[in-house]
């Protein structure tokens, strides 16, 4: 289990603001990633070709020049890969950056969710059995509120998942969770959050990385 000494909110400044930054790396490509299935709790493997999206995140997060970063992840096996494939093995994993869960919308693509609830989005719908959008936003709070300690002398590495990385953007420019929907973040892919004059800011967002 993790330990951190966490503020109440991210909004909540203990110390001021350093110049470093937070990196959100989504993991590689999955066959349930790329059918369009909502994978939270299941652990599906990286394919070949996600395994190359991983060593070119790698790459491109070099040319970031982080300093000294705190590298953690989910501890879903896709999100480790991802993470070791670039060359950043994690620190430790921690299940805060697990990916939302989906309950009994699992495994399922958003056209037969839609079968059952029409209009369905995991943003604005509850998953039956599965997180909604409250606890999610406090396991984002948390998240940045460890993240953000670290800034004032390192980067911070996060290599996670889609929907629960885009609801760390949108809580980190202190939005609520639900929009993150106006994000993107495909497979491979990376944001950058950061500061400008001490506001909270995104500074890149689904930065895709070139695949040989």
């Amino acid at each position: 289990m993790m330990r951190f000494m966490t503020s109440a909110s991210t909004g909540a400044h203990q110390t001021p603001p350093g110049p470093h930054r937070i990196v959100l790396v989504r993991h590689g490509e999955t066959e349930w990633a790329r059918d369009g299935k909502h994978t939270g709790r299941t652990d599906v493997p990286l394919t070949e070709h996600g395994e190359r999206q991983g060593r070119a995140a790698g790459d491109a997060l070099a040319a970031l020049d982080l300093s000294d970063p705190l590298v953690l992840a989910s501890p879903r096996a896709r999100a480790v890969h991802t993470a070791e494939a670039a060359g950043l093995a994690p620190s430790r994993t921690w299940e805060a950056l697990a990916e939302w869960d989906y309950g009994d919308f699992e495994g399922l693509t958003t056209e037969q969710i839609r079968e059952r609830v029409p209009d369905w989005t995991v943003w604005t719908h509850p998953s039956p059995g599965g997180e909604q959008a409250e606890q999610v936003h406090a396991r984002c709070d948390l998240v940045l509120s460890v993240a953000r300690a670290q800034l004032r002398s390192r980067d911070v590495v996060l290599f996670g998942h889609g929907h629960f990385s885009r609801a760390l953007m949108a809580r980190w420019i202190e939005l609520p969770v639900v929009e993150g929907r106006r994000f993107a973040l495909d497979p491979g892919s990376y944001a950058v959050l950061g500061y400008e004059h001490g506001t909270s800011q995104l500074v890149a967002e689904n930065r895709g990385v070139q695949v040989p």
